[in-house]
């Protein structure tokens, strides 16, 4: 039985896509994680839309700004173009945990923009991050939550197993698993 193709992949940036660098605010401390460039390729090969989803404290912080984030993603971008990777939207949270707000995850404030945005269906989504907040995103809105075990993905593991529908090693795993390999 052949499984229904899901429309669009949500993915987290920082641990899932590019090393977490800590408030990483410097474009050329930019580095995609091994594998992250070849499961894009093969999400998007298989017809899927790209959203990227993820929360940016250190804007709350004080410790950089929009423009510093919009610079790192314009040099994750610029990397990943040259396998003719692109994104079609980056949604960011800039609030830092303790501020009441209904967009960093696991609220969904990001994921119902892109409902909204790209007429999503979220039952028809993933959502992949290397985080349990990434999971309880995509589970708060009926999408396959897969965890990475890039990033934080092998610490937070354990607090996913039973709540992740699956945990791949990388995003060649997790392309592999949604396309059924």
């Amino acid at each position: 039985m052949d499984t229904p193709m899901k429309n669009y992949i949500l993915l987290d940036r920082d641990g899932t896509i590019i090393f977490d660098k800590h408030y990483l605010s410097d474009p050329e401390g930019v580095e995609i994680i091994p594998n992250a460039e070849k499961g894009l390729k093969i999400m998007l090969e298989a017809g899927f839309g790209l959203i990227v989803v993820t929360n940016q404290s250190g804007i709350g912080r004080g410790y950089y700004s929009v423009e510093d984030m919009n610079s790192v993603n314009s040099k994750m971008e610029a990397l990943l173009s040259k396998s003719d990777i692109k994104f079609d939207a980056i949604y960011h949270c800039p609030h830092t945990p303790d501020q009441a707000c209904n967009c960093r995850k696991p609220a969904t404030e990001m994921f119902d923009k892109a409902i909204a945005e790209f007429n999503l269906e979220p039952t028809q989504c993933y959502v992949i991050g290397d985080k349990i907040c990434d999971i309880e995103l995509g589970l708060a809105k009926g999408a396959d939550a897969i965890l990475v075990r890039t990033g934080k993905g092998l610490v937070e593991e354990s607090e996913c197993i039973g709540k992740a529908t699956y945990i791949a090693d990388d995003l060649v795993d997790a392309a592999n698993y949604i396309l059924g390999k």
